[in-house]
């Protein structure tokens, strides 16, 4: 698609890129050269930064805001594969490989990404081969990832997922804290594999643990408690509440 609004990276855009696992290890000076034909996109909830089929021309860092990946299956439903926030890098192996994006990449909120065109990172690596290596560091950490989701499906329950999902986003170890949630409940029920009414019966639950639940914001009275519920096992979820 045709970018809008595009500009050259920041010094702030590029010190989050500087971190991500596509560079970790290398060189400043290397990373500069391999994003020096960068551009910075901003996006508006819903607009598409890729479709699922394009062919694959570069590979993408969301830099702020919330990036939605999803799949439309053979009956035409959505499927969310993930949803990923600052310093989130994907597409990497596809781009680089002249295959097709497999997803479609849709803003969720106000979001700037920088893009970074493949035919010029495939030149760095012919270059220097080290580019490579980082890029398949970045590439077992994707897969890793998708494993985990996987084991999560399988193994635990949907209270658990909820459960590790809101622990996830609150900065402290103990005490009590009120999480923002990201994005709207039908989209977290969707990346934690769940349907709208198991999410809502989820929330219900986790009233027991001093979690509740208010529009867009969740007050959590014991947040150890709360991450205590996101490492348990699932039989020992099923206990808690029987």
């Amino acid at each position: 698609m045709a970018y809008n609004k595009a500009s050259h990276p920041t010094a702030g855009d590029l010190q989050i890129i500087a971190r991500i696992a596509v560079f970790r290890g290398l060189k400043p000076e290397t990373v500069e050269h391999v994003v020096a034909p960068a551009t910075a996109v901003m996006l508006r909830p819903h607009e598409t930064l890729f479709r699922q089929g394009d062919p694959a021309t570069a590979f993408f860092i969301t830099i702020d805001g919330w990036v939605k990946l999803y799949r439309i299956t053979l009956s035409g439903e959505e499927t969310v594969v993930n949803v990923l926030s600052k310093g989130g890098s994907y597409a990497e192996a596809h781009a680089l490989t002249g295959a097709r994006y497999p997803a479609t990449a849709e803003a969720v909120s106000d979001s700037r990404i920088v893009r970074i065109p493949a035919d010029h990172v495939v030149r760095c690596i012919r270059e220097n081969p080290d580019i490579a290596l980082a890029m398949i560091a970045s590439a077992s950490q994707h897969l890793h990832h998708l494993v985990e989701q996987i084991e999560h499906l399988k193994a635990q329950s949907g209270v658990q997922r909820v459960a590790e999902f809101l622990a996830s986003l609150v900065p402290v170890e103990r005490g009590s804290y009120v999480v923002a949630l990201p994005y709207d409940k039908v989209l977290i029920a969707a990346r934690l594999g769940l349907k709208p009414e198991s999410l809502s019966r989820a929330f219900a639950k986790l009233r027991a643990v001093g979690v509740v639940v208010h529009a867009a914001h969740v007050a959590v009275d014991d947040v150890s408690k709360l991450r205590q519920l996101a490492s348990d096992e699932r039989a020992a979820i099923r206990g808690a509440f029987h």
